[in-house]
């Protein structure tokens, strides 16, 4: 008899399933991949789906609190769904969706997840709603000004005070602390990374970049500034890195004002699904059905920038 079960993963786990990840998410960088096993989720925040004593297939609900709307909400993002390639077209993937999503439905209003191929979610209820910006600068598209201010260790509390500056903007955004910004900190610098930050005559921090290596070109993967100066200096910084810096905002900064040349794509980011139509009319008192209606009542643009 072919034993197989979906279960919550243990420690002695890990292993295997990042063994998995590196067959199915080969351009994963390894260093992060070790980071987040080790920094990020905790062991039973993985499913994992046996077969004969092999994990053939898993995922990671990873919980979060989400500010919508100024409230806290309890939210999870969904990520890391992989399937061995010898194992598919075989329903695993959609069993294991079927039991997190019951188990989402039953604890939190929204579930999130951040996929290439959106169609392969929408069965489960999930809808794309947040779009991001992809800027191509080179040092043509920058005004060259000097790096002074500029900052290549900054303080996780001053992280937090420009970002909760900065996100004020905005709606759908994680809820962060002084903890996320000291594992933040280390998040990049396992992947190789820096974080740059830049202060102002009266040394007060006025924004960061987090800076990461890509080949031969530099990746942005979030840009946080109060003014147009301190975007400027940072992508100076950047400039200093590499050629090219990617750098990903979201869809409501339109910074092609700032970089008329730059090359400028935007796609789809992260998906959502709502768990409790009922409650959440309740908590915003409006009457919402589906998840397109839940994020129309937004009062400010959306900012979803999370990886994990």
């Amino acid at each position: 008899m072919i034993t197989i079960m979906i279960k919550r993963a243990e420690r002695e786990n890990i292993d295997e399933i990042k063994r998995l990840w590196k067959v199915c998410f080969p351009d994963v960088d390894e260093r992060y991949q070790d980071f987040f096993f080790k920094n990020v989720v905790r062991p039973e925040d993985c499913y994992i789906k046996v077969l004969e004593g092999k994990i053939v297939a898993t995922l990671v609900r990873n919980k979060h609190a989400l500010m919508f709307n100024s409230r806290v909400l309890q939210a999870s993002m969904i990520m890391g769904v992989a399937v061995h390639p010898e194992y598919r077209h075989r329903g695993y993937m959609h069993e294991m969706m079927d039991i997190i999503v019951d188990a989402c439905e039953h604890s939190e209003l929204l579930t999130l997840i951040q996929t290439e191929k959106p169609e392969m979610y929408e069965p489960f209820g999930f809808r794309t709603i947040y779009h991001r910006t992809q800027f191509q600068i080179q040092r043509k598209d920058v005004t060259r000004i000097t790096n002074f201010g500029c900052a290549y260790d900054p303080a996780p509390l001053d992280l937090l005070k420009v970002y909760s500056a900065f996100i004020k903007r905005f709606n759908g955004f994680y809820a962060r602390d002084l903890g996320y910004f000291v594992n933040y900190k280390k998040e990049i610098k396992a992947v190789g990374g820096k974080i740059v930050a830049y202060y102002n005559g009266k040394d007060q921090i006025q924004g960061y970049a987090a800076m990461i290596p890509d080949g031969e070109q530099l990746k942005v993967q979030e840009m946080i500034y109060l003014d147009s100066m301190s975007l400027i200096k940072l992508c100076n910084a950047a400039l200093q890195e590499r050629k090219i810096v990617n750098l990903y905002v979201s869809e409501a900064e339109d910074l092609s004002k700032v970089f008329p040349e730059a090359l400028k794509k935007s796609y789809p980011s992260t998906m959502a699904r709502l768990n409790d139509p009922k409650l959440f009319t309740k908590l915003f008192r409006k009457k919402i059905d589906t998840i397109e209606e839940a994020f129309a009542i937004s009062h400010r643009p959306l900012n979803l920038n999370e990886f994990n």
